[in-house]
């Protein structure tokens, strides 16, 4: 069975062993769903002040709905353009905030979030979804970050048909 490990090394170090657990849990198993609830489980143990990790599905054109996530319960239905993931999901590129009260359009779900970062999952050309990831404290994600997430989100788009 799947055993948490322990991350000591560098912050590099630490992404890549997450990218390796990461790979080991979703290989062979097709159903995105449960692949993206073992995704985000994953990443709600891994990283340190967070609020709240998950994702965001495409549901119908221009619209993204709540997939498998860790966190407080969150807002259900959000439309391309609008909010961080709305964002990131119509520009098909990752939206790292700093600051999510500066962020025009701002949807708030959790009064305690403060940074955010969302990474578009892209497959074929089409937005299939984001992974959305808060945090209570201003300036909690960085390219190093942005860097390893995006390679987290290649892998589970490498396994989706």
């Amino acid at each position: 069975m799947f055993q948490v490990e322990h991350y000591n090394g560098t912050r590099e170090e630490n992404y890549e062993l997450v990218i390796k657990q990461l790979k080991a849990l979703i290989a062979d198993e097709p159903n995105m769903i449960a692949n993206l609830a073992n995704a985000s489980a994953l990443l709600n143990v891994f990283l340190k002040e967070i609020n709240w990790v998950g994702f965001y599905l495409t549901d119908e054109e221009n619209m993204l709905v709540l997939g498998p996530f860790n966190g407080l319960p969150a807002c259900v239905r959000i439309p391309f353009g609008r909010g961080v993931c709305g964002t990131a999901a119509s520009t098909k590129e990752t939206q790292l905030v700093e600051d999510v009260h500066q962020f025009p359009g701002h949807i708030a779900c959790d009064a305690a979030s403060q940074s955010e970062i969302v990474v578009p999952m892209v497959k074929n050309g089409k937005v299939i979804g984001v992974l959305d990831i808060d945090s209570p404290i201003k300036g909690r994600f960085d390219k190093v970050d942005q860097l390893y997430l995006e390679k987290f989100v290649e892998v589970i788009l490498a396994e989706i048909k």
